[in-house]
């Protein structure tokens, strides 16, 4: 009796991938990683301003937090909804930062800021809906919508929106199918926020189509030039998204966590059940730790320490020929307009990044990856990365602009 054994080309035939992955874009970011991580390897030494990742590293209460937790055991699932006393500090530290009365009940943990708008997505996106978000917007936002059958719909924003969606944006594209907002102030690529007048008039606009809002606040924390405003303040229905990836340096660690309307705390209750079970236990230990006042200190002064970064950087782009029309007032992204450069590149975002790490070994991220409003004449600069690096990076960029 003989075995048919498939080929790899039959089995691969046979497997059809769902149409909805043809719709999910590769993240080019990490084609700029990978090939500035293989010029490292061979000994060549290229500055990275292109992963929107802090250099700092959970402080040491924290990680001995997570050390503890691993000694003693406390390791086994927690509640869906997350560790009862980790939403309770959460609840404190609106209170503390926002003078905000937000019920523990309302706050879901999850598995980094991603986990939290895949569930928010899953709550409230269905088949067919359409969703605005401003463009430039970080790329992975559409993929969640589009990953629920939904529909993103990029409305270009200018340096005099301050790269965000405005009032009178989500009017002029609120169609049949349109069913809410997904948004991030601060943002990612621009670093920008928006104005609490720029806030109430979009989610006045929303509210008045009946729409749903999903904010995304995870830059909130590293804010610079003034007190951030949640959106929570403004709105009570909306859903914020927040994370301890950026202000608390704990990335790889995948914990963030959503505020959610009373009503709907069910629902994302189930959701996050059967899709999660619950977020990493041992994150969520270290990460009661975060709201300690010795954290706390040192979390503010890493604050501080990327505003020097921006204080230096914006300005010295400036000089050396690059547009930043818009101050950045948070994150740690500079978006800059590379077309009046006096380079051979400066029409093509990703050719001009391309040269720049080959001939100044310095890694920056093209504008393809964050929309379609002409993204070949952005780059983003990340200056999550120490001050001397940076000044070091702009030094090797002005040899190669001017040469």
């Amino acid at each position: 009796m003989s075995i048919n054994i498939p080929t790899e080309t039959q089995s691969a035939r046979a497997l059809q991938v769902a149409q909805r992955v043809h719709a999910i874009e590769p993240f080019r970011v990490m084609e700029m990683v990978k090939a500035a991580g293989e010029m490292k390897r061979s000994g060549i030494d290229v500055i990275s301003m292109s992963v929107g990742e802090p250099d700092f590293t959970a402080p040491d209460i924290v990680a001995h937090a997570a050390m503890e937790a691993i000694k003693g055991g406390v390791t086994q699932y927690t509640d869906s909804l997350g560790l009862r006393e980790l939403r309770e500090a959460i609840s404190g530290h609106y209170a503390a930062v926002h003078q905000l009365d937000i019920d523990p009940r309302r706050i879901v943990v999850t598995a980094g800021a991603s986990a939290g708008l895949l569930l928010a997505c899953a709550a409230l996106v269905a088949e067919g809906d359409e969703v605005l978000m401003p463009d430039p917007c970080y790329p992975c936002n559409r993929h969640f919508v589009t990953s629920f059958g939904g529909k993103p719909v990029l409305v270009p924003a200018s340096s005099e929106d301050r790269y965000q969606l405005s009032g009178a944006h989500v009017q002029a594209n609120w169609r049949e199918h349109t069913r809410g907002v997904l948004v991030a102030s601060p943002s990612n690529p621009t670093g920008t926020s928006m104005t609490p007048e720029q806030l109430r008039e979009m989610l006045d606009a929303v509210r008045a189509r009946g729409g749903f809002a999903i904010i995304d606040e995870i830059y909130q924390g590293l804010s610079y030039d003034h007190q951030p405003v949640s959106a929570l303040a403004l709105d009570p229905n909306v859903i914020t998204v927040n994370s301890f990836s950026k202000y608390f340096s704990m990335t790889g660690w995948r914990l963030g966590w959503l505020v959610v309307p009373e009503p709907l705390v069910s629902t994302f209750e189930k959701l996050a059940q059967n899709l999660f079970i619950c977020a990493p236990t041992v994150a969520q230990q270290a990460a009661l730790a975060c709201f300690t006042p010795e954290a706390l200190a040192i979390y503010e002064e890493r604050r501080r320490e990327f505003q020097r970064r921006r204080d230096y950087l914006v300005p010295a782009l400036r000089e050396l020929g690059f547009q930043v029309p818009v101050m950045p007032d948070g994150a740690f992204y500079v978006y800059a307009d590379i077309s009046a450069l006096p380079h051979a590149e400066s029409h093509d975002s990703t050719a001009f990044a391309w040269s720049l790490l080959r001939g100044a070994h310095v890694a920056i991220v093209p504008g393809d990856d964050f929309g379609f409003a002409a993204p070949q004449r952005h780059v983003r600069f990340s200056y999550a990365t120490k001050l001397e690096r940076i000044e070091e990076a702009v030094g090797r960029m002005a040899r190669v602009l001017r040469a």
